[in-house]
């Protein structure tokens, strides 16, 4: 399982973290460094007080401060740094309890002169100060993550600015810019990147629209000598190599102007003319006109507003895709603004399913036949000029083995203001867009 999270999580966790090991680290040399003064300082102190001590015992013979001679709970190591004739200290810590600080000197006698303290009112100080390490370093903290927060944020907004805008390239809207979506008066590799895929857009858009001109402008040049061919043909004798060179120069015929028509399609420079449309009435001249047999099924009519040529076409294209790879019965059925086109044949492959139509793409072997795979492509691009919604799915598996592919439109509730408007889905289950 993937967990995913924001980015301005990641930041102020990662701030937060480093924030924690960085206060910890500081506490620690704070506490030992604090505690260390205080014990040198607690030896120098109880030195102070034995030199002041043994010069009172001298000259009064009273032992001030709770001092000791021959104490015999004075620490065997200091015992025997005295019996060497120096002055010495002793820190005796347990670490359950406030240290206790020994200081003993030898006398002009022999006797030892000796005295101990806790400090408890010093060390008290240092409890205090480790509080207030912790409430300064939670303090950090919390403030690392309130700004780790706030720049990721900033950041992630702007990164998810830049994927829809990037989305809506991809949908085919060439006018977006995404350092225009991203930008702001802070410049950093947000905007390296959002300029990196707007340069990478316009290279490829430049790429695209020149293989497009190429695309239109041979398939232009081809029409006037392939009208010839045409012309030429019908002038050659009855026979069957007439009707062979008939059938190919048509098959050119029609090839050339499908190519020009995905051209324009492909330029978006398209606009649909609206008319008002009774969709049962029309779609049922329409399939009747092309094929008496097909089964057509009109379960509640609509009123659209399109463009009866483009609808035709799809619908043309459509219904010829099921004659030519599927098979029959063809089924069309009219539900409101939706047109369902169903064959009985082995369904669409995979690949159309996955990535859509593609041209001069016919099919798998199970779905060969003649044709030049531009049919689908034209019926995508005139969908979308409608403001349509085209998707391709294959239908349950039957009891005799067949499945069937099945097309449907959906037009739109509004007429179209914009070409392309809507976007064109690929279903393998369902009949629903998504979203």
């Amino acid at each position: 399982m993937v967990i995913r999270t924001g980015l301005r999580w990641k930041l102020s966790a990662a701030i937060a973290l480093v924030g924690a090991l960085v206060a910890i680290a500081v506490s620690l040399v704070v506490h030992n460094a604090a505690r260390v003064s205080m014990l040198d300082n607690s030896r120098d102190v109880q030195t102070e007080r034995l030199n002041y001590t043994q010069r009172i015992y001298e000259t009064t013979n009273r032992l001030p401060f709770g001092a000791k001679l021959d104490d015999p709970a004075l620490p065997a190591p200091l015992r025997d740094e005295v019996a060497k004739n120096k002055r010495a200290t002793y820190l005796q810590d347990t670490g359950d309890t406030v240290p206790e600080v020994w200081a003993a000197a030898p006398l002009s006698n022999g006797r030892v002169l000796s005295m101990h303290d806790r400090f408890a009112d010093r060390f008290a100080v240092l409890d205090d100060l480790d509080q207030a390490v912790v409430i300064g370093s939670t303090s950090v903290v919390l403030a690392g993550c309130a700004l780790g927060v706030l720049i990721g944020g900033r950041l992630s907004k702007r990164l998810r600015k830049a994927a829809a805008a990037a989305g809506r390239l991809a949908d085919g809207d060439t006018s977006v810019r995404i350092r225009d979506e991203v930008g702001g008066r802070v410049r950093d590799e947000t905007d390296d990147l959002a300029w990196a895929v707007d340069a990478m857009s316009d290279a490829l858009q430049r790429r695209i629209e020149a293989e497009r001109r190429v695309t239109a402008d041979i398939a232009h040049e081809l029409r006037t000598p392939v009208t010839g061919l045409l012309t030429a043909a019908e002038l050659l004798p009855p026979g069957r190599p007439t009707e062979l060179v008939r059938d190919r120069a048509q098959a050119l015929r029609t090839l050339v102007e499908d190519v020009l028509e995905v051209a324009r399609l492909d330029g978006y420079a398209e606009r649909a003319e609206l008319q008002d449309v009774a969709l049962g009435d029309f779609v049922t001249r329409r399939v009747k006109a092309l094929d008496p047999g097909i089964e057509l099924t009109v379960l509640r009519d609509a009123e659209v507003s399109t463009d009866p040529r483009r609808l035709e076409r799809i619908l043309g294209n459509l219904i010829a895709n099921a004659a030519r790879h599927g098979k029959p019965p063809i089924q069309v059925t009219v539900e409101g603004r939706v047109i369902r086109v169903r064959d009985h044949g082995p369904g669409f492959p995979e690949a159309l399913l996955r990535e859509g139509p593609s041209r001069f793409r016919t099919g798998s072997s199970d779905r060969a036949g003649r044709g030049h795979g531009l049919g689908l492509t034209i019926a995508v691009g005139q969908a979308r000029v409608l403001g349509a919604r085209l998707t391709f799915r294959n239908a349950d598996e039957l009891t005799d083995g067949s499945t069937g592919a099945v097309s449907v439109l959906w037009l739109p509730e509004n007429a179209p203001t914009d070409t392309g408007s809507f976007p064109v889905l690929n279903l393998r289950q369902g009949e629903g867009p998504k979203g």
